[in-house]
Formats: structure tokens, C-alpha cells, sequence
């Protein structure tokens, strides 16, 4: 292929991107309204729709630990119409849980965008729980093991792991109960049906904010800006406990790298905006773009070091 092609390729690549989009993009989550995942992707669809002038419709494909929106999204077309919001789940731990029965590929079917939002995860108990620290419940549940229980939003998800991993290095048996969503669990939780559970803060800080819960502990290294007075699990005593959930932007690989290269210009811009970093941190997150590059790295780092804890615990599928 001649210079003079490459060329002209390049400028019709670039001229594409410049006009893009236009028409409407899709933007796949793999969980239901109402947790987490969902509301970042509202928040970025929301922000790219008003930036693009063109609507980004959000597509929840619940289902499978997010393997089933993950794999809807790695058949799309490649051509930046459909989007996908990646999580720790689809593109860290499932690889481990699942391996050839996953669906997709998160490294070859995937072209990275951006980093969007991290966030610990926090451990909350009803209120009528008698147990206002990390070591008063694993008193009570050492007491009261007909009461060892937790919630989670659903089998393989980052907060079933993390309870897990709390499970393993408190030794403490607690019996997992798996629901459809973050929802469903802290309602569960809220009523009393189940004592404990360890979801991600977005999900849970208005409940506990407005008394519905009672915040234990955080899983981040550091304590969470909204949470000052919720200790760390390490100051819990929970040696070596460090859980961040992640979320990241990707869409089809193969899509042309200049539509890819403005949608991470696109993002980034909007997650640099005060009023959303602001949204972002009211719910107990940290606004996080990165380059393209990055976001590969973490994919690869993750995928690793969740397939090692996953393996170490003897972690499996209900």
C-alpha cells in the first residue's frame, strides 16, 4: 500500500472522528438500575449526550456476574456506536471465576477508552446490629452463628468477593446470600432479613447518611472523604485488607483508533468538570480519568491479581 493511501486513509479516519457521532450510542452495563455501575454510566451518558448533542441510551444487561452485558458488547459493530461501562467484575475478577466458560475477552475484544471512577466498598450491618466496630461483630457472630450471614448483589460481583476475602482473613464463617443487584440486598439488609453485607459506598452512603445502616468499616487503604469517621478494615484490625472497585469505558475492539482517541478526549474533559467530579465524590468516589494505555494496564494487572486471590481462597461459583 502506497504512502499516498496511507495517507488519504488517515485523513478520512480523522475527518470521520471529527464528525462522530452522528447518530445515537448505546451504552451497555452489565447491572441493574440502582447500584453503582449504573450510576456512572447515567452520569457519563448523561455528560457525553449533552456534549455530542446526540442521545447515549444506557442498556442495563443484567445477568451472569456481568459476563452477559460484557459479551453483548463484544459483538457490537466496531465502530464507537456502542460503548460498554466495564467494571472490576467483568474486566478483573470474572476472567478468574469463570475462565473458558467467560464469553468474552476482556484484553482482545475490547479497545480501552478511559478510567472512570474508583471507589472503596464498605461494610454496613442494620442498625439494631449490636455491633458498632469491625471486632464487636465478629464477636457477635462468634456468639450468635445462626445470625452469620451476608448480603451481596449477586454471586462473583466485587462486593461478594470482598466479603469473601474478609470471610478468609477474620476466619469467620459467614454464610454468602446472593441477590439481583445492590438494591435487593441493602433492602434486605435494611429489614433485618440479613444482618451484614459489603457493597460499594455509592450504593449504600445516602442509606447511611440517613441512619438506614451503620458503617463499619471501609475497604480502601485510606478512609473515604464522605465517611471520615468509618475506620479503614486495616485500622479494623483486618490485616492486609485493600479492596478499590474500578470502572472503566471501553467499546468494540477494531473501532478506528481517531473515534476511540476523541471519545477519551471527550471523557476525560467531562470527568475533569468540577460539577461532576463533584457528583462523582458526593457519593463517596474519586473522579479517575486516564489514557487508553492505562486502562489496558489495569485490565492486565487486575485480571492477575484477582486470579491469584480467587485461586489462593478457593474461591467458586455457587
Amino acid at each position: 500500500m502506497g504512502t499516498a493511501t496511507v495517507g488519504a486513509q488517515a485523513q478520512e479516519a480523522a475527518a470521520t472522528a471529527a464528525g462522530y457521532p452522528t447518530k445515537p450510542v448505546t451504552l451497555i452495563v452489565s447491572f441493574p438500575p440502582g447500584g453503582s455501575s449504573d450510576f456512572f454510566t447515567r452520569l457519563v451518558a448523561n455528560g457525553l449526550g449533552r456534549m455530542w448533542n446526540q442521545p447515549v441510551v444506557v442498556e442495563n444487561r443484567p445477568g451472569a456476574g456481568g459476563n452477559i452485558g460484557a459479551q453483548l458488547a463484544s459483538r457490537a459493530a466496531p465502530d464507537g456506536y456502542t460503548l460498554y461501562m466495564s467494571s472490576i467484575n467483568t474486566h478483573g475478577i470474572n476472567p478468574g471465576l469463570y475462565k473458558d466458560k467467560l464469553g468474552y475477552d476482556p484484553v482482545k475484544d475490547f479497545a480501552p477508552i478511559s478510567r472512570i471512577a474508583t471507589v472503596a466498598n464498605v461494610l454496613v450491618v442494620n442498625p439494631a446490629v449490636p455491633a458498632k466496630s469491625v471486632g464487636e461483630l465478629l464477636a457477635y457472630f462468634k456468639a450468635h452463628p445462626d445470625k452469620a450471614f451476608y448480603a451481596s448483589p449477586g454471586s462473583g460481583t466485587s462486593p461478594h468477593l470482598s466479603s469473601e476475602l474478609f470471610k478468609r482473613l477474620t476466619n469467620t464463617p459467614i454464610t454468602h446470600v446472593a441477590y439481583k443487584g445492590s438494591n435487593a440486598a441493602l433492602t434486605d439488609v435494611m429489614s433485618g432479613m440479613v444482618p451484614m453485607a459489603i457493597d460499594n459506598l455509592p450504593a449504600a452512603i445516602a442509606l447511611i447518611k440517613a441512619g438506614k445502616l451503620r458503617a463499619l468499616a471501609v475497604t480502601s487503604p485510606q478512609r473515604s472523604p464522605e465517611l471520615p469517621d468509618v475506620p479503614t478494615m486495616i485500622e479494623s484490625g483486618v490485616k492486609g485488607y485493600d479492596v478499590t472497585s474500578w470502572w472503566g469505558l471501553f467499546t468494540r475492539a477494531g473501532t478506528p483508533a481517531p473515534i476511540v482517541a476523541k471519545i477519551n478526549h471527550d471523557v476525560v474533559a467531562l470527568l475533569q468538570d468540577p460539577k461532576t467530579k463533584e457528583t462523582i465524590a458526593s457519593q463517596g468516589a474519586v473522579s479517575a480519568p486516564s489514557t487508553q494505555e492505562e486502562l489496558a494496564q489495569l485490565v492486565n494487572s487486575e485480571i492477575s491479581r484477582w486470579g491469584k486471590v480467587i485461586a489462593d481462597a478457593h474461591i467458586t461459583l455457587e
